[in-house]
């Protein structure tokens, strides 16, 4: 990683609108932490982190999140609820306005890049309103060396205005707040929200577009680690179903936690460099690799403190959504560079509230790409108002929200890949078994791991001899027997000790895949309709 010093070169920010502004350039993250406590927009926590609050929006707004309609993108985008269109003249005056609403303002600038992967390596210059903002920049993207900046030449410019209010009847925008991407001038456009996670889904959105477009690569929201012998482990999940907390294993090097990139040359690389991670009900014990990297260089965002500084990861007055974003190398055990070679497993995580699903499950091709496309985990009750009992949730491709591409041309660049390099892909159910959430139990980490340690180094199809059972409702392959779990934990039928209710649970579930897929079938190819539950 790049030394955290900051350089003494400075840029003008003209060509871009940006006119008699006080540019802070490439800032060190120890000066940006001091500026924003100065200026009164963060405090730091008893461990050395910042804490700022991000204002009115805790999360990201993805009803207001758009994409310029031009010619680059009209005929390619999936347009729709997820991906919404916006005129091209609507842009450059909007464009306009927030850059005279920075022009003699001070100001952050940022060089850095996306993609450990060379041949992949996207540069990007980032102007932000706020100091931690542009801390966050620093956090979130590649660091440069300082060879590097001489003559560095952005390819996509961020700008992030937080303090700029649209008025929506004359923009076009749903509200005042906005995150706008127009991929043929190359400018992710922020402003209304200090949310930060716009700033890194702003580009995880447009690298979603540019590499399977342009570049025969597969992106992925996942996480992603290495083995000693080589072999390279990739975790798909959506919040809460322990990706973060299953790729930081103590015996593996941890690639990244976010976003990936898959080559043609099956290679895996890091989108990013660093982690953004929730920080709800932390504790040094369930999490210790992101309780020992919130420490000075750390942003902490929406957390209640006391007088003291001393961080409650359980008080949730601000947001559920609470969060830290630090550099990679805030962990230990990390590859470097963040590149991983001869991916062998994949890991869809759900956690099925119902308690219907197999612990752990070995998916054909056509099983994986269905999984894929449906992005199934489940709501419990309490998370969000009027949820009462466990309901479905979907997301294609385990981040809907981030995918300009219609799912199913994901879906079978993976499909493809899968085939071409030999890689199992495993369904793994981290949530309830014994029944549906408040009947049943979420199922024990120890067992998580040791069904995935044993997917891994190829004990479980050794110890089923690679015979698994086939689940009469989802048509899953579920092992009988697995090193260091219970027998009796493989079989969710079993688990419940009541047949109908199992039954009749499992049906509904399916029944919920196949209602979810109806808006993909005539998209889909024969291969991934077969991967379809059998029954519901």
């Amino acid at each position: 990683m790049a030394a955290n010093n900051q350089t003494t070169k400075t840029i003008s920010i003209d060509q871009y609108g940006i006119n008699n502004a006080k540019v802070n350039y490439q800032l060190s993250a120890a000066e940006l932490h001091k500026q924003t406590v100065q200026k009164g927009q963060g405090k730091e926590a008893d461990n050395g982190a910042l804490a700022v609050n991000t204002g009115e929006f805790t999360g990201r707004s993805p009803l207001d999140r758009f994409i310029v309609k031009d010619k680059v993108t009209q005929d390619k985008v999936w347009w729709g609820a997820i991906n919404i269109p916006f005129d091209t003249d609507k842009f450059d005056a909007l464009y306009n306005k927030v850059t005279d609403y920075l022009s003699s303002k001070e100001v952050y600038v940022r060089d850095s890049y996306a993609c450990a992967d060379s041949d992949y390596k996207l540069n990007i210059r980032v102007i932000n309103e706020y100091p931690w903002s542009n801390m966050f920049a620093y956090n979130m993207f590649l660091r440069p060396k300082a060879s590097e900046l001489e003559g560095f030449d952005p390819e996509w410019l961020i700008v992030n205005a937080p303090g700029f209010m649209a008025d929506a009847a004359v923009d076009g925008t749903r509200q005042h707040n906005f995150a706008i991407l127009n991929f043929e001038k190359k400018i992710a456009l922020i402003g209304g929200t200090g949310y930060t996670g716009e700033i890194k889904k702003g580009i995880f959105s447009a690298l979603n577009f540019i590499l399977p477009v342009y570049k025969n690569t597969l992106p992925m929201h996942c996480s992603a680690n290495i083995g000693d012998d080589g072999e390279t482990a990739i975790f798909f999940g959506l919040s809460g179903t322990g990706k973060t907390t299953l790729s930081a294993d103590p015996k593996r090097k941890l690639i990244g936690d976010d976003e990936h990139g898959w080559t043609s040359e099956n290679t895996i690389f890091n989108f990013e460099g660093g982690c953004y991670a929730k920080v709800i009900n932390l504790s040094a014990e369930n999490e210790p690799d992101i309780y020992k990297a919130i420490k000075t260089g750390a942003i902490l965002e929406n957390v209640v403190m006391d007088d003291q500084g001393a961080v409650d990861y359980e008080d949730i007055s601000i947001t559920q959504n609470t969060r830290v974003s630090y550099p990679i190398d805030h962990i230990d055990n990390i590859q470097e560079p963040s590149l991983g070679k001869n991916p062998k497993n994949i890991f869809f995580l759900t956690a099925d509230a119902f308690g219907v699903l197999p612990p752990i499950s070995k998916l054909t091709p056509g099983q994986a790409a269905y999984h894929f496309i449906s992005g199934y985990t489940a709501k419990v009750a309490g998370t969000e108002a009027g949820v009462t009992e466990p309901m479905p949730s979907f997301s294609a491709c385990f981040g809907a929200p981030f995918m300009p591409l219609h799912p199913t041309k994901y879906a079978e660049m993976l499909s493809n890949k899968m085939k071409e390099a030999g890689v199992n892909v495993w369904l793994v159910n981290t949530g309830w078994t014994g029944g549906p959430y408040g009947v049943g139990n979420r199922m024990k980490l120890k067992y998580t791991r040791a069904m995935i340690t044993a997917a891994m180094d190829g004990s479980l199809d050794a110890a089923n001899e690679g015979n698994y059972h086939t689940h009469s409702v989802f048509g899953l392959n579920q092992p009988r027997v697995c090193p260091n779990v219970p027998t009796e934990v493989l079989s969710p039928r079993g688990t419940w000790n009541n047949d109908q209710g199992y039954y009749e649970t499992a049906n509904k579930l399916a029944a919920s895949f196949k209602a979810n897929f109806k808006q993909f079938e005539e998209y889909a190819s024969q291969e991934i309709l077969a991967g379809a539950p059998p029954k519901g």
